[in-house]
């Protein structure tokens, strides 16, 4: 039952992971179609870069401690990328550069998206296997 109840909180994390991501992707295509202004937009996406940065290394160290060295691994390219772009402040949007960034910041974001869906598949795998392992016991 310990490993089901892990890969439940995980898969909430990262849906909650997926929602933080798409909440921003709908934030600049807002902006890229003038339905709100670069000031609202970038106070946004700003308002949560830094949980979502959180709760990646939250389930990085998360896998790490249930033993799950595999999906902890996976986790690190994204934990060093969001590392990298907090040590040099470039984490937060600028308002006045937002319009110049736009298709960058999209593509960043789109991404992340990947990455984060790709981790979600493997740990929906994990938990159909560690149920069904569960249950033969």
């Amino acid at each position: 039952m310990g490993e089901v109840l892990t890969w439940i909180i995980s898969f909430v994390i990262l849906i909650t992971l997926v929602g933080l991501i798409v909440y921003q992707l709908i934030s600049l295509a807002d902006l890229e179609f003038d339905y709100i202004n670069p000031y609202d937009s970038a106070s946004r996406i700003n308002f949560v870069v830094l949980p979502e940065s959180i709760l990646q290394g939250f389930l990085c160290v998360f896998y790490l401690f249930t033993g799950h060295w595999f999906m902890a691994l996976l986790c690190v390219p994204y934990l060093y990328y969001n590392f990298h772009l907090y040590s040099r402040k470039q984490h937060l949007i600028d308002v006045t550069e937002i319009f110049n960034l736009l298709d960058w910041e999209k593509k960043k974001r789109l991404f992340k998206l990947a990455y984060i869906v790709l981790t979600l598949f493997l740990t929906i795998f994990w938990l159909i296997y560690s149920t069904l392992d569960d249950d033969e016991d």
